[in-house]
């Protein structure tokens, strides 16, 4: 099959970050929520920059020296890349300005700017500058070809431009201020003009209305807006050799000194101060981003809520896994049959206590861990350290490559290693993702596997918002195979391991998948009913999207449910006729993977730590593990029926890339991540 339909990664990945800007003007959302959006939507944006432009930049400069061949233009692609985003971020200003403000003020909350402010707010607002902003401020004069201050990364300045009181220089002057938002609130209260009535004012306004004081002998005429990006890829997935840890110890060190990826400015800076900023910065004009009057926009994390709850979502608190929470005999519980927790539906709890009581436990002899991703404060991590003092033998491999968590997993690793956990490292060159962790326990003289394996990372935080599920089981034919996993990262001696069961990157995994979807389509070629249903993050493995094309077009049902990324163009004549693709983004961040394969009525239903993206199917170590307990089988297939009903906050993703809501011929409405916060409550009341 040659030239399918293919949608560069970088591309489709703005699709699913416009979605999320969708929530964000959705009237019916609450309003607080829409901020959280803008808030999530920047955020992501600022990490793409980082990375993602990053690295086509790099390739850029490759390509020149080397005249190396690519599969694309990278110049073209951030052209491409840099259009979409101005039109994105000009919607983004649009919502803020048009709705979000209007809609605040309808309760008493005024976002106020400098001209706004009456006497007593102006002197507060002077008095807050002198106390607070001015050892930080930093105010640089700009002297083109002779002083080029360096700019923090993501941190925000003002530009100034202004003319010498006395008119002995006709000539504009340039200077840079620095906003401490990394020091300082981003939103600070005002005193209010009457009962009742909010008035706040972002930071970048106070340092606005004070500027002055800071240059005496000059006009100010106008203050624009700046902040550099800068590199963040550490450059270190396809370094084979060396001492790993000291290379990620000296890169984040380099990290936020990297070479400018942009230049993101205030769409009303006049274009002699542009021109002037991209010289003094050294930077190309491809590398200018136009946002509003105001950047670092994931502060509205922090806008302040006053108490006011009825602008938020109705609070979901995790519920309680009884079954595992409330077990007399824990171990006993997990020995009687497979549990399956879905977060943040359900409480982590079942999961922290599979490591306290493991680490109390006098029979339990082992615990074995991977540490992909893991909270700042873990009752997971404490208890590794206390099973260490009861005797016990703990192994954690910790994987520093965890994109923006390498500092934390090095310093737990170090902790980790003082407290006397045996700790193994990232091997160079991969990455291991796998979310898996093993009790051994000693039973009437036997060894007894305890085997817990999830789509999402062992982090108490993340599990409160993003949406995975965990499997606890003593099945040998699942224990067995993730213990064999763990002597492989353990010792890294056998290099050409045999799974069964599992499927395991680097040992199986991407020919596995292969092998099921070409099963699907023997079966619809002989007439049989033949299926597939796949919910994960990203696709964008070319073979794997290729091969779905041909499994739709021999007459396979396929079913997608996809958050981010999504290379494969859905529903397109003669290509994809047979596939149907929605993208969910709601109040948690849909996580989990799921891979279903109808097998001629006996469903293949596997849960994996990997999207399909090329790195999870070839540069990582994976998991995708079997579900053999008929209870859990019938429990995922009601979740994704209920997904695949959503007609609320489910997206179609198709060839228009649109981002249409779904509708259908149902009279109800279905917001799935509500559906299912009931449908978990209702069993627990049973």
């Amino acid at each position: 099959m040659e030239n399918f339909p293919y949608v560069h990664r970088d591309i489709s990945w703005l699709s699913f970050n416009y979605r999320v800007l969708q929530e964000a003007k959705d009237p019916a959302a609450p309003l607080f929520e829409r901020i959280k959006f803008l808030a999530i939507y920047s955020n992501n944006l600022d990490e793409y920059f980082r990375v993602r432009v990053a690295q086509h930049r790099s390739l850029i400069r490759v390509n020149k020296k080397t005249k190396k061949e690519l599969e694309y233009d990278p110049k073209e692609l951030l052209s491409q890349i840099k259009k979409i985003v101005n039109s994105q971020q000009e919607e983004f200003s649009d919502i803020f300005e048009n709705q979000i403000v209007p809609e605040l003020k309808k309760y008493k909350i005024h976002l106020l700017r400098r001209l706004d402010l009456n006497k007593r707010q102006q002197e507060f607002v002077d008095n807050y500058f002198q106390a607070n902003l001015l050892p930080f401020v930093q105010p640089v004069l700009l002297l083109k070809h002779k002083i080029r201050p360096f700019l923090n990364n993501a941190a925000l300045y003002l530009t100034i431009r202004m003319e010498d009181k006395d008119l002995k220089i006709t000539e504009e002057r340039y200077a840079v201020i620095k906003i401490p938002s990394d020091h300082l609130p981003r939103f600070i209260h005002l005193p209010s003009s009457s009962p009742g009535r909010k008035d706040i004012i972002m930071l970048d306004d106070i340092v606005r209305h004070s500027v002055q004081s800071l240059f005496p002998g000059y006009e100010i005429q106008d203050t624009y807006s700046i902040k550099i990006t800068r590199d963040a890829d550490l450059y270190i997935e396809d370094e084979f050799s060396g001492d790993l840890v000291s290379k990620i110890k000296s890169s984040l060190i380099k990290r936020n000194v990297g070479p400018p990826s942009r230049l993101v400015i205030d769409r009303e800076m006049p274009k002699n101060l542009r021109d002037f900023l991209l010289d003094t910065f050294h930077l190309e004009k491809r590398g200018i981003l136009v946002e509003g009057r105001y950047h670092n926009n994931f502060d509205f994390f922090k806008f302040p809520d006053f108490g006011l709850t009825q602008l938020k979502n109705i609070p979901f608190p995790p519920l309680p896994y009884k079954p595992l929470e409330q077990a007399k005999d824990y171990f006993a519980a997990i020995r009687a049959r497979d549990h399956l927790v879905h977060v943040p539906y359900q409480s982590y709890e079942s999961t922290v206590l599979f490591f306290e009581k493991a680490a109390a436990d006098p029979d339990v002899t082992h615990i074995k861990i991977i540490q992909y991703r893991v909270a700042g404060k873990s009752r997971i991590m404490s208890a590794l350290m206390k099973a260490v003092r009861m005797g016990k033998q703990v192994t954690a491999f910790i994987e520093l490559k965890a994109r923006f968590d390498e500092e934390a997993n090095l310093k737990w690793g170090e902790v980790l290693e003082k407290a006397g956990v045996d700790v193994h490292y990232s091997f160079p060159g991969l990455k291991v993702h796998s979310k898996s962790a093993l009790i051994i326990r000693k039973e009437r003289g036997k060894t007894k596997l305890y085997a817990y394996m999830s789509t999402g990372n062992f982090h108490e935080g993340t599990a409160k918002i993003y949406s995975d599920l965990g499997l606890f089981t003593t099945d040998r034919r699942i224990t067995l195979e993730v213990s064999r996993l763990f002597s492989y990262l353990e010792t890294v001696k056998v290099t050409n391991q045999q799974y069964k069961h599992l499927l395991v990157g680097h040992f199986g995994l991407l020919e596995g998948l292969i092998s099921m979807i070409d099963r699907e389509i023997a079966h619809a070629k002989a007439g049989r009913a033949a299926k597939i249903v796949l919910k994960m993050n990203s696709l964008q493995d070319e073979e794997m999207v290729e091969k779905l094309y041909e499994a739709s077009n021999a007459g396979v049902q396929i079913d997608l449910i996809i958050r981010g990324i999504c290379s494969l163009v859905p529903s397109k004549k003669g290509w994809s006729e047979n596939i149907n693709c929605i993208s969910i983004v709601d109040r948690f961040l849909e996580h989990a993977r799921i891979f279903v394969f109808h097998n001629d009525g006996e469903d293949a239903i596997y849960l994996s730590s990997a999207d399909w993206m090329s790195r999870n199917l070839r540069r990582r170590i994976e998991t995708a593990f079997p579900i053999y307990d008929k209870n859990v089988k019938a429990e995922i297939q009601e979740m994704l029926r209920i997904q695949l009903s959503d007609n609320v906050k489910a997206r179609i993703i198709d060839e228009a890339d649109e981002n249409e809501y779904t509708q259908n011929d149902m009279d109800l409405s279905i917001r799935s991540q509500v559906e299912l916060y009931y449908h978990y409550k209702r069993q627990g009341e049973q």
